[in-house]
Order: structure tokens, then C-alpha cells, then sequence
């Protein structure tokens, strides 16, 4: 899996990490191609073996039987991952190399399996991503005074949801920052030039900063990033976003990046979200809420089932504008600052006590 590749001139000079590729893949997935890649060994070998066995049968009468073939390609697996060994004729040079080739296999496999495990240990993906971001009205965000300011805007914001889907494994320090990156001719000789720009997002007082910083990420809590648009959304893709105008853009992406720590294990986690803007990865409308519900598992909490969806249009009302009138009732408010919800035991499992973060 490890490939280099190189160009006529010297460059570009780039390979494939095998760590990476290992990481980015499930442990079913890992198992499965592991054993797929021995099986179709110790089928060719079999075939190999069959073919150039001393035996006064024919081709076809060695082929045909079908249980001396099951057996030998059995015992080839079990000789490739190092359970058994081969038999070779010793006067075939064929059968030697062939039993060298199971014997080495057989040797390597479990030093292969055990660098999966390994890797996939240190190898963390905690966060689950909501399937798209949803583009509201910047009212309805879960900001009271956010809300209130811009109760009479028509701009938008950007909701990116996430949640801690391990049950055991308790993550703190997070820190959220958002960029967008996008392609544009170049003013001095009009090549393609990929620019970046760092997007302002939320923090814990609804006001504009350069990171959202959480100080633990309790299990199934959703989260969310509220990136302001600072402008209207009608359609997608949008054009416009923090004062950069996109209508002479190319390959738009946004993109999220989490960095956070592990309690027990020590070690720093790190994922990214890439979006597409445009209706493959954005849509129009708020995201369904999760209900808190103080009696039951946090995995137990309705809403998870639409999760991915959006509200009906008539599922959020616009806030009242003044200081001495409040929002109608809604989703419950995010968390003050500083505060946060406490796990509790029930029946061998902890719940969430507590809203859940904004």
C-alpha cells in the first residue's frame, strides 16, 4: 500500500501513508481484506500445487476431485496464517518454493494483524458528524442575545453538528475552528490559485471569534459550531460569507476541524469535516433539536431518530427584538458558561444530566 510516485522533472514526490490508509479504515473492514487477501493466496498456491504434483492422474481427474482440492486448499489457509505447515514432494522444486511462500506468510500474518491493532488504538475517531450542515436564519440560534440582534436581519448561519459516540471515553479541551478554502485566478498571470480564509464562529457568549472552545465533551451530548454567514441565504450554493464574495470562486469548501484530549488514555484526538458548498453537503432549514430528558439515557433522548432532518418550516419563530420581552418557548436554552451537566448512575450505565451545549 505504500506507493511512490514520481514524475519525468522530479516532482511532485508523494506516496501513500499506510498508517493513514490503516487508520481511515474500520477493524471488520481490516479483518475481512486480511482474510480475503489469505484465502485467494492459498487458493492460487492450491492451484499452483495441483498442477505441478507428480501423479500419473490427469489435470482433469486432479481437479475433479473436488474433496482432495477442499482439503489441500484448507490446509494452504491454515499454513498461511501460521496454524500448519506443508508437505512438499521433495524432488519438486514447485512444492518447495510453494511451502517456503505459505511458511513466510504464515509468519508475517500475525506481525500484520498485531500492527492493525496497534494502530488502531492510538488511532481515535470519537465524533460522529451530522450528515449535512443546516443554514438557518441567524435568529435561530441558540444564542439569546445572538437572536435578539439580529431578531429583524434576514442573514444566515451555519450549523455544524457533532457527538461524542463513545460510551466509555471521556474527552476534554475541545477546540473548534473553521476555514473556508476556495480557488481564484491568480491578478499577476491568471493561473489558479488556492487561497484560504479563516471564518469566524461562536463562542460560549454568542459573540464572533477566531475558535469555539468546550471544556469537556460529555457522551452523546450534541454539539454544535455556528459559523455566521453574515449575509442572506436563498438558495445554494451561497455566494457570500463573512464579507468574501464567492461568485468568482471555484472548488469552495468549508471545513471544520476538532483537536481535543482524552481523559485516561492522555492522548490528543484530532478530526475534520470537509463541506461542499452546495446542496450535497448544506441545506436550507434548522436541525431537528434532541429533547433532554433527565429520566433516561442520553442514547435514549428523543430526536435522535431525526437527527439528519431538518424542522418544519414553521418550527421556529423569529425572537422579539426588545430587551424586555424574551422567545417563545422552544428547544430548552444552551448551558451558562462555566456550568455543565454531571453523569449519574442508572443501572450500570451513566445518563446526562444537564442541557446539552450549545
Amino acid at each position: 500500500m505504500v506507493r511512490w510516485r514520481r514524475r519525468a522533472g522530479g516532482h511532485p514526490r508523494y506516496r501513500t501513508s499506510v498508517r493513514g490508509w490503516i487508520a481511515g479504515r474500520t477493524v471488520h473492514a481490516l479483518l475481512l481484506m486480511t482474510l480475503t487477501a489469505l484465502a485467494a493466496l492459498s487458493a492460487v498456491i492450491a492451484v499452483v500445487w495441483t498442477l505441478t504434483e507428480h501423479s500419473p492422474r490427469s489435470v482433469g481427474e486432479r481437479f475433479g476431485d473436488q474433496e482432495a482440492l477442499l482439503d489441500l486448499g484448507l490446509s494452504t489457509l491454515r499454513a498461511c496464517v501460521g496454524t500448519d505447515s506443508l508437505s512438499p514432494e521433495p524432488d519438486s522444486t514447485a512444492h518447495q518454493v510453494l511451502a517456503t511462500v505459505a511458511s513466510v506468510t504464515g509468519a508475517l500474518a500475525p506481525a500484520v494483524l498485531l500492527g492493525f491493532v496497534l494502530i488502531k488504538m492510538f488511532a481515535l475517531r470519537p465524533f460522529v458528524w451530522r450528515r449535512r450542515a443546516s443554514i438557518s436564519h441567524a435568529w435561530s440560534a441558540d444564542f439569546p442575545g445572538y437572536s435578539r440582534a439580529h431578531a429583524n436581519s434576514n442573514d444566515a448561519i451555519i450549523a455544524i453538528r457533532f457527538y461524542n459516540r463513545f460510551d466509555n471515553l471521556s474527552v476534554v479541551d475541545l477546540h473548534a475552528r473553521a476555514h473556508l478554502r476556495y480557488l481564484e485566478r491568480s491578478p499577476h498571470d491568471g493561473s489558479l490559485v488556492i487561497y484560504k480564509k479563516w471564518l469566524k464562529v461562536l463562542d460560549e457568549k454568542g459573540e464572533a471569534a477566531d475558535e469555539r472552545c468546550w471544556l469537556a465533551v460529555e457522551r452523546g451530548a450534541p454539539f454544535t459550531v455556528w459559523i455566521p454567514v453574515d449575509a442572506p441565504v436563498t438558495e445554494l450554493p451561497f455566494d457570500r460569507i463573512q464579507g468574501k464574495d464567492l461568485t468568482r470562486s471555484t472548488g469552495v469548501e468549508l471545513m471544520v476541524r476538532l483537536t481535543a484530549r482524552t481523559v485516561g488514555l492522555g492522548t490528543e484526538v484530532a478530526d475534520e469535516r470537509w463541506f461542499t458548498v452546495g446542496p450535497e453537503d448544506f441545506e436550507l432549514g434548522r436541525f431537528v433539536p434532541l429533547e433532554p430528558d433527565l429520566g433516561r439515557d442520553v442514547w435514549e433522548w428523543d430526536g435522535w431518530r431525526g437527527f439528519d432532518d431538518l424542522l418544519p418550516e414553521p418550527g421556529v419563530r423569529r425572537p422579539a427584538s426588545s430587551a424586555g420581552r424574551t422567545r417563545p418557548a422552544g428547544p430548552p436554552p444552551p448551558t451558562p458558561a462555566g456550568s455543565r451537566g454531571r453523569p449519574t448512575g442508572r443501572r450500570g450505565r451513566r445518563r446526562w444530566v444537564g442541557r446539552p451545549p450549545a
